[in-house]
């Protein structure tokens, strides 16, 4: 299920009130939805991080007021998005937002207890800033040759345990990490330069299936088209 909730608070901008802080509601901060194909990392997160997520948990977070920002003027804490208000606190940055997410609310985990699991799921969602940046770099030089080696990283980690499609076996915390960039990079790479992420690698091919296969997941995707010409803007316009 997505994530809905009816008290969705209207954009806010540079002349906007900010909404008072510590008042005992649980806020989380986003941008507006035009914004959320952007080439940031961290708003690609957010959005299965809302829809997948805020869709299975119970309690106090069901009541919490989505705040759509248009200016990164009103973003806490720091100017960054997404940011998560709650018990007399501001946590930013995605990654740190989504485990605080799973330890501090109601609902299923979504990354396991086992230590194995967790230290490789540890070292993957480490490993996204390396994964992320070689990528976009490489949109203005050999694109192919970086992509092969990357996805065959993401390739091998799905190697390492074979009781499910995903990262650690079962749908975790690295799956909602990795998506969000892998769809766009799946994207991007097979229109611009013909590339297709899963050839030779059933793993990926299988993990990427099964993600599609998540309703909370198919209705944020971006819009193929939207996304081409945004980094066709971003990275090649500029050569």
């Amino acid at each position: 299920m997505a994530y809905k909730h009816e008290d969705l608070s209207p954009p806010l901008d540079s002349t906007s009130s900010p909404p008072p802080l510590f008042d005992g509601t649980t806020r989380l901060y986003v941008f507006t939805p035009a914004h959320l194909h952007s080439g940031c990392g961290s708003l690609g997160i957010i959005r299965l991080f809302i829809s997948s997520v805020f869709g299975i948990l119970t309690g106090p977070l069901s009541k919490t007021s989505l705040c759509l920002l248009g200016n990164k003027e009103k973003v806490y804490p720091e100017n960054k998005v997404p940011s998560l208000e709650h018990n007399g606190k501001v946590i930013g940055e995605s990654l740190d937002l989504i485990k605080y997410v799973d330890s501090n609310f109601e609902g299923p985990s979504l990354f396991p207890t086992d230590p194995e699991r967790r230290k490789f799921g540890e070292e993957l969602i480490t490993y996204t800033d390396t994964f992320t940046r070689a990528l976009y770099s490489s949109f203005k030089g050999d694109a192919v040759k970086e992509a092969d080696a990357q996805f065959d990283y993401l390739e091998n980690a799905l190697k390492k345990f074979d009781d499910g499609p995903f990262f650690l076996g079962q749908f975790s915390l690295v799956d909602i990490a990795y998506i969000p960039f892998v769809e766009r990079f799946q994207v991007f790479l097979s229109e611009v330069f013909k590339y297709d992420i899963t050839a030779g690698r059933p793993k990926l091919a299988a993990w990427f299936e099964e993600i599609n296969k998540i309703e909370a997941y198919k209705v944020t995707k971006t819009d193929p088209k939207e996304l081409v010409e945004f980094y066709k803007k971003r990275f090649l316009d500029q050569q």
